[in-house]
Order: structure tokens, then C-alpha cells, then sequence
């Protein structure tokens, strides 16, 4: 989670200046606030239940989650009516990248954070029904009575679901899971699809 968390201010940092929320620096900083409150909060593992902690947590996934769709949404603007970074085949796919891979981080955090309750609720019970089904919960033959997903699997979800535009191999059964990852379906549609479209139209 913490490497996500620094890989997500790095694409930040990338990022053109009008396709960024805020100055340079006010993102990063603030998540990086957020994360040294965290592991100084629960430094070995994540599993001390905290309602503070917890708050933190949804905070900064928060914070991740606004300069996201932020991005996005401001790509989709230059896209329309034109930018900087869209003249240039090399620069508008760069940004592209960056904003896509910044949306899988983001998602994957929000499933992270949500699913179950939470990471730390994840590490003392899992309920019988998840609200994001794996595959070791899915057959009885894995024996997984004690597996528990961690930010990997959730990191996998959210890379997948941006890719295949649908599920992959865990299935989303509570309402909100299939409302957030529908809406990353969508987002991730609308970047690639522009973003390609307009790359091509640049470069012929």
C-alpha cells in the first residue's frame, strides 16, 4: 500500500501542470502527510482497528481519488477542446499513461480500504460474504479458510478491471462494488479511447 501511495505522488509529479490539482507540490505533500500518519499509526502490519487510523485511511485514499478524476476529467477536456499535450503524440500518450495508471492506483487503494471493512477488519474476520469475491473464497478446494487478500490482490482488481473494462476473476457482489467498479470501467473506456484516438489523429 505504501508503495502505491509513492508511486501515485510520482505520477503526480509527472503530470502536466494543467492536468494537476492544485500546485506541484499540495498533492504529494498531502499524501505523503497521510501515509507517515498511517505507518507511524501501525508501523508493523495493518491490523490495529482504529476508528482515527481508519479515517486516516479513507482520507488519503480520498485525497488519491480527487487528483484522479481530476486528471481525468481535465484530460477529457483538452482532448475536446484542445491542449497543450495533445498536439504532441509523445506527450499526450505520457500524460494519458500517467492519468490511467493513476486511476488503477487510486481504484485499488478504494477497494483496499473498503472491502470488508477494511484492512485491519480483514485481518481479524472475514464475513461470510465478501463484498469482493477471490477466487480462494470462491472454491471450496482451495482450502483458504484462513486466506485473506492483500493490497496485491486488490492492486491485480483494479489493473484488470481497467484493462478488461469488466471482471476478471473476482466478482463484485455487494451493490457499491459493482457501482465503483463500473464507474473505473468507464473511466478507463474514456481515457484509452481518446486518448488513442487522438494519438493516431496527431500522428497521421
Amino acid at each position: 500500500m505504501a508503495g502505491a501511495v509513492i508511486a501515485s505522488a510520482v505520477l503526480t509529479l509527472l503530470l502536466p501542470d494543467d492536468l494537476r490539482l492544485g500546485p506541484r507540490w499540495a498533492l504529494p505533500l498531502a499524501e505523503g502527510l497521510l501515509l507517515v500518519a498511517l505507518i507511524s499509526g501501525d508501523p508493523l502490519r495493518i491490523s490495529r482497528r482504529s476508528t482515527a487510523l481508519r479515517a486516516v485511511s479513507i482520507a488519503l485514499v480520498g485525497v488519491l481519488a480527487c487528483g484522479a478524476i481530476w486528471s481525468t476529467v481535465r484530460l477529457i477536456d483538452d482532448l475536446i477542446h484542445g491542449g497543450t499535450e495533445t498536439n504532441s503524440a509523445t506527450a499526450l500518450l505520457l500524460a494519458g499513461s500517467s492519468v490511467w495508471a493513476s486511476t488503477v492506483l487510486a481504484f485499488s487503494l478504494l477497494y483496499f480500504e473498503l472491502d470488508s471493512g477494511g484492512p485491519a477488519a480483514r485481518a481479524h474476520h472475514m464475513p461470510q460474504t465478501p463484498a469482493l469475491a477471490f477466487p480462494q473464497q470462491l472454491s471450496p478446494e482451495l482450502n483458504a479458510s484462513h486466506w485473506r487478500p492483500r493490497y496485491i490482490d486488490y492492486f491485480y482488481l483494479g489493473f484488470t478491471n481497467s484493462t478488461a473494462l469488466s471482471p476478471t476473476d473476482v466478482m463484485p457482489l455487494a451493490p457499491w462494488a459493482k457501482i465503483v467498479m463500473t464507474l473505473q470501467s468507464i473511466v478507463s473506456l474514456v481515457i484509452l479511447g481518446l486518448v488513442v484516438a487522438r494519438a493516431v489523429n496527431v500522428l497521421a
